[in-house]
């Protein structure tokens, strides 16, 4: 059974549309769930004073890091940085890995975009 239709053009059209979106941002994603920008928050007020202000400010300092990095890379770094506390081999291997220190290289330059925004 033969389309009426050729598919060829339709194929280069969709693709075209498809290529004009530009590159898909973290932010594109919103891939963060609620319960970790939930814990962020929460370890942030702890560390800047539990008030209506710092909600405001820790919020707005997860929603600028979630628009930089990918939920993945900031999963990433979160392990590096509680395994890079470990007193063994193992924490040796967090604390030196090129790709261990790439990502919390990323997760700290979108905490510094975040400080100069919100705080």
């Amino acid at each position: 059974m033969r389309c009426a239709v050729p598919v060829g053009p339709i194929v280069a059209i969709c693709l075209a549309l498809i290529g004009m979106s530009g590159p898909v941002s973290a932010e594109d994603l919103n891939d963060y769930p609620t319960s970790a920008r939930a814990e962020y928050v929460f370890g942030c007020m702890k560390a800047n004073g539990e008030t209506r202000q710092a909600i405001s400010q820790c919020s707005c300092s997860i929603d600028v890091i979630a628009s930089i990095i990918p939920y993945e890379r900031y999963v990433t770094a979160e392990t590096v940085l509680s395994m890079s506390q470990v007193r063994s081999t193992l924490g040796t291997q967090f604390r030196t890995s090129e790709q261990a220190t790439s990502a919390l290289n990323d997760l700290r330059r979108a905490q510094a975009e975040a400080e100069v925004r919100c705080f």
